[in-house]
């Protein structure tokens, strides 16, 4: 049975707790405010685009079919230079693999100012995902060098508050920009939008060059008696990169997981992209107002899916959480379609699914992670990434076609609950295997 209870020397996971909680509160406090900070601009930058549209659409004569196509091309760079630039970081390491990766996607994303037809932005979107590709699978394989299985979800669940954090900034500020920056020199809102949030990236690439360091051994801030508990607790799972590429494209687990991983990322990922919109169907027609109602389901989910991820850290079962909190949120999302006439309901509806799907993204983190080996795990962590992650390439796009030709989220939502329920299954049946063949 999956369990992730263990050291690698043998204790059982509460004795570890209580020996090391220091050293992982050490660890946590120089690598992850920065790393976290990183991940928010990040992921702010991909999805603005969706209070973008808001302007975009209309300044441009952009139909609901084009922005999904835009938003969705974004996911072919990315899937196409995922795995070769986690296999550069466990190459060269995640300093020049981070500090690349920001510098190039803050420089896209500034650019996104100067589009001016469907081609444009399909170009620049596309650009965007192609310099962004392996920061999230690069996090983590780099987290992987310094916290063991049974910490995992908790700390990857900090990543993805990271995502509602993004949504909260973005629906605090990007509807202000958007409404009071517009035709300051000449320029668009959504045009400003883009300025100021891409402009981070760059600034955290030149402090990532200083701050980051490739693997505990390398840093001067631990003493050498905790590098020696941090390795013997860590043991193979904690191993550093090398011939990695053939042994995670041959392990046929991971394109289970990829499966998996794909219908949450397409659930998730409609919820980035769609959410201003759905806010705005409920009847709320101000640009700035929807921004701000977009705050209320990130900001719960961003505080939810912490509490629960970490419960399922103390509980070792991740697989049972992630079934319980993909299934509500699957349930969540699909009574969406039957229009609550009150907005308090519908943002109930929205802040449930949000919670509940979130948090059963980092839990899932978790299993991979703690299945696949050292040898296997960069390029394992990039395929399940890449591979997944085609749902954004498919779901924005086939949601604006299904939104344009019916004039409601409706049908998308219904699939999408199906998608996520099939996930559980395909999730729980592996698990079940890998428990009958023993540990790979």
């Amino acid at each position: 049975m999956y369990h992730a209870t263990t050291r690698a020397d043998g204790l059982p996971s509460a004795a570890a707790d209580g020996t090391d909680d220091a050293l992982y509160r050490k660890i946590s406090r120089r690598i992850i405010p920065f790393l976290f900070i990183c991940y928010v601009v990040s992921f702010l930058d991909r999805i603005n685009i969706g209070f973008a549209q808001l302007q975009l659409k209309q300044d441009l004569g952009f139909t609901d079919a084009m922005y999904g196509l835009g938003a969705g091309v974004f996911y072919i760079g990315y899937v196409l230079f995922e795995v070769p630039s986690n296999l550069l970081l466990a190459k060269y390491g995640a300093r020049k693999t981070f500090v690349r990766i920001m510098l190039l996607w803050g420089s896209a994303s500034v650019a996104m100012m100067f589009v001016a037809s469907p081609n444009q932005f399909y170009l620049l979107r596309f650009l965007l995902g192609v310099f962004e590709a392996g920061f999230f699978p690069g996090i983590v394989l780099y987290l992987t060098y310094w916290f063991p299985p049974r910490r995992r979800a908790s700390v990857m669940s900090i990543f993805f508050a990271g995502v509602m954090v993004a949504g909260v900034l973005g629906g605090l500020v990007s509807g202000w920009i958007m409404r009071d920056m517009a035709g300051v020199l000449g320029m668009k809102g959504w045009q400003w939008m883009f300025v100021i949030e891409g402009a981070p990236a760059l600034v955290l690439a030149v402090v990532g060059h200083f701050w980051l360091q490739d693997h505990p051994k390398d840093v001067d801030w631990l003493s050498a008696a905790e590098k020696a508990r941090l390795a013997a607790d860590l043991g193979d799972s904690g191993a550093r990169g090398g011939h990695v590429s053939a042994a995670g494209l041959r392990n046929p687990r991971v394109y289970v997981f990829a499966i998996v991983y794909f219908a949450m990322t397409a659930a998730t990922l409609t919820l980035n992209f769609w959410m201003p919109l759905m806010i705005r169907d409920f009847g709320v027609s101000d640009v700035v107002q929807v921004s701000l109602y977009s705050v209320i389901p990130n900001a719960i989910g961003a505080v939810g899916l912490l509490f629960i991820a970490r419960r399922a850290d103390r509980r070792a079962s991740h697989p049972r959480y992630f079934a319980m909190c993909a299934t509500g949120g699957a349930v969540a999302l699909a009574a969406l379609t039957t229009h609550p006439g009150s907005l308090v309901a519908a943002l109930a509806l929205l802040s449930t699914a949000t919670v509940l799907l979130f948090a059963a993204m980092p839990i899932f983190w978790a299993i991979p992670t703690s299945s696949l080996s050292a040898e296997a795990r960069a390029g394992g962590i990039a395929v399940i990434s890449s591979v997944g992650i085609t749902s954004g390439i498919v779901s924005p796009w086939a949601i604006g076609r299904i939104k344009t030709a019916t004039g409601s989220m409706d049908n998308a939502l219904y699939i999408l609950s199906a998608l996520i329920v099939l996930s559980v299954f395909v999730l729980l049946a592996a698990v079940r295997t890998r428990a009958q063949e023993g540990t790979a």
